[in-house]
């Protein structure tokens, strides 16, 4: 079945689609990955189907699409509240 992976730096975006067997879970599919090859450092503890976060335990199914998501570089939070007070 067909899955695509997608990795987003600040300037560039990278798109993988990969074949895999039935049944294969999230953590499977990313060791298997192209994105791997690409990135071997690359941290993918944090990870979603379609914006939704999900653990590599997680069974693929047909056109997923997994994202890796990149650690935040400013809490939401705080970055609003730098925002308002710059407004004030």
């Amino acid at each position: 079945m067909k899955i695509e992976i997608v990795y987003a730096l600040k300037n560039k975006q990278f798109f993988y689609t990969e074949n895999i067997d039935d049944g294969t879970n999230v953590g499977q599919a990313l060791a298997r990955s192209k994105l791997l090859k690409d990135f071997p450092n690359l941290d993918i503890s944090k990870v979603g189907i379609f914006s939704r976060p999900v653990n590599e335990n997680y069974i693929l199914q047909e056109n997923d699409r997994i994202e890796i998501y990149r650690p935040l570089i400013i809490d939401p939070k705080e970055q609003r509240k730098q925002r308002a007070n710059k407004n004030k």
